[in-house]
């Protein structure tokens, strides 16, 4: 469980980096999106027979940070739309 929680985070803070742009998202968003876009990362790659849902495979983990990516932009829809 250690170990998903720090994976979520390392996703999360990866997709940060990947998405262009300032995120005005909070540490806690951060992991909390990393973790579930490592858990739809392992869902998919458990679908394409790669792996187990929590285990650390490359399809997997590309997969958790594009997830991650996406949940981001929606996260911070979500959050502009109440601001205005």
């Amino acid at each position: 469980m250690i170990g998903f929680i720090i994976a979520g985070l390392i996703i999360g803070v990866l997709a940060r980096l990947v998405k262009p742009g300032r995120q005005n998202l909070s540490v806690i968003m951060t992991l909390v999106l990393g973790l579930v876009g490592s858990l739809i990362g392992g869902i998919i790659a458990n679908l394409l027979g790669t792996g187990d849902v929590f285990e650390l495979n490359l399809i997997g983990f590309i997969v958790a940070v594009v997830a991650a990516v996406a949940l981001i932009g929606v996260a911070e829809g979500a959050t502009g739309a109440r601001r205005s």
